[in-house]
């Protein structure tokens, strides 16, 4: 572990909505996020209560030895209404929470979107890429002098497939592959935002793409169609437009507007590339019946199913734990897109265990993937950070208080903090890493 570089980024990340709480504090806005219960029946109005208790977390980054510290900013509260008259009392939270961070030496890395969509607008409305540079713009202006590091969107893939093709998350579609033209317009979203931040004055500008390897169920033409297509749906149709200006082939045309305009401004080049990795994924064509994965019911039309993957340990979640696949994936992006690929940072990887004591598992699964990206760089990819999900145990989108991701175990009920056995491995590995 001590072969990396002493410039490596060491941080961990946070979302706005899974851990602030707050939902109606100081003016902030509702988002279509608020009115949702997860299965548990839990809400986001507190989740870990952090907007009362930032400094606190703070001090647990500090504690911790990070870099960086990966957090996202509440698009509601800023502008309530999603565009229009600025919330000066919601921009000052961040303000106050991106001085606490600088007081302590650590990066502050925020992510402009990270799910939370005002109420007022749609990402199926092209105007709403508007509206997000507009709030990029704003929100830059206040930060741009102290913040180095910038994130447009957390993983529009999740937004598009889950919140719009299949209603698991908000705002509850499913539109199946009507939902294309969300992609599109989140896509634009980001290269609007890309502009709007250069513009202000920002720079070391990303995005946080979600990856996952793709293995085919079965060596026959139809499991290797369906495994190709989810392929090019979860990997490429993402980062394709971004990296190289084009859709993967068949997708253009399902787009709206004038997509080769739209492309050029997707395509705005940025300084860095962010992945998020859980685990790969298992796919063939649909079998007979009630089609589920982890517990999600997918629709009967889809030309293609998840299977469980067998033969490796699995998360309380029960997503396979396979560190292997994030060296490969690492790899393959390089592969695929050369010199084209930008600098990469880890932006999530992490793991669902309740093991509030002893924590081993937790400890042995960012191991193993640490191991992975130090490996992916001894074959030339150019890896320059990593980011734990999470910093705190918090409210996981539909999931509710049922998953705990944290280094930090939150109770619910009294929201006290008490550090895990792998938040002192993690802080003892980022010293070994320093001269």
């Amino acid at each position: 572990m001590s072969s990396f570089p002493s410039d490596f980024l060491w941080g961990v990340s946070t979302s706005a909505l899974q851990i602030e709480g707050a939902f109606d504090a100081d003016g902030r806005g509702p988002s279509v996020w608020d009115a949702r219960t997860a299965r548990d029946g839990s809400d986001a109005r507190v989740a870990t209560g952090h907007y009362e208790r930032y400094r606190e977390d703070v001090a647990l980054l500090a504690e911790l030895g990070v870099d960086a510290y990966r957090f996202s900013i509440s698009w509601p509260r800023v502008l309530p209404s999603g565009a229009g008259e600025i919330n000066q009392r919601g921009l000052d939270f961040y303000d106050r929470l991106v001085d606490e961070l600088a007081a302590h030496g650590i990066t502050p890395v925020p992510t402009l979107f990270h799910w939370d969509t005002p109420t007022s607008l749609s990402w199926q409305d092209r105007n709403t890429a508007d509206r997000f540079a507009e709030y990029a713009a704003v929100v830059a202006e206040r930060l741009k002098d102290r913040v180095p590091r910038w994130i447009t969107i957390n993983e529009p893939a999740e937004v598009t497939l889950l919140g719009h093709a299949i209603g698991e998350h908000a705002p509850g579609l499913e539109l199946v592959f009507d939902a294309l033209p969300v992609a599109h317009h989140l896509l634009l979203g980001h290269g609007k935002a890309v502009q709007a931040l250069r513009a202000a004055g920002a720079e070391q500008i990303g995005v946080a793409m979600s990856h996952t390897p793709v293995w085919t169920a079965s060596d026959t033409d139809e499991d290797r169609f369906a495994a190709d297509l989810y392929d090019g749906i979860m990997n490429w149709l993402f980062a394709d437009p971004v990296l190289t200006g084009r859709y993967p082939d068949g997708f253009a045309e399902a787009m709206p507007g004038p997509v080769e305009d739209d492309l050029s401004v997707i395509s705005s080049p940025i300084d860095w590339y962010g992945i998020n990795y859980y685990n790969p994924s298992l796919v063939g064509i649909p079998k007979p019946g009630e089609s589920t994965y982890a517990g999600i019911k997918l629709p009967a039309d889809l030309p293609f199913e998840l299977h469980d993957i067998e033969g490796y340990p699995h998360t309380d979640f029960d997503w396979p734990v396979v560190p292997a696949g994030l060296r490969d994936l690492l790899v393959s992006l390089r592969n695929r897109y050369a010199d084209r690929l930008p600098p990469v940072l880890i932006t999530e990887n992490g793991c669902s265990y309740d093991d509030p004591q002893d924590d081993a598992r937790r400890i042995e699964y960012l191991d193993g993937h640490i191991r992975a990206v130090r490996s992916a760089m001894d074959e030339g990819v150019d890896v320059r950070g990593y980011f734990v999900w999470s910093l705190l145990d918090n409210w996981e989108w539909s999931e509710g208080f049922r998953q705990r991701f944290g280094l930090v175990h939150v109770d619910y009920e009294t929201l006290k903090r008490t550090p895990k056995a792998s938040f002192a491995w993690y802080r003892d590995l980022i010293r070994t890493t320093k001269p």
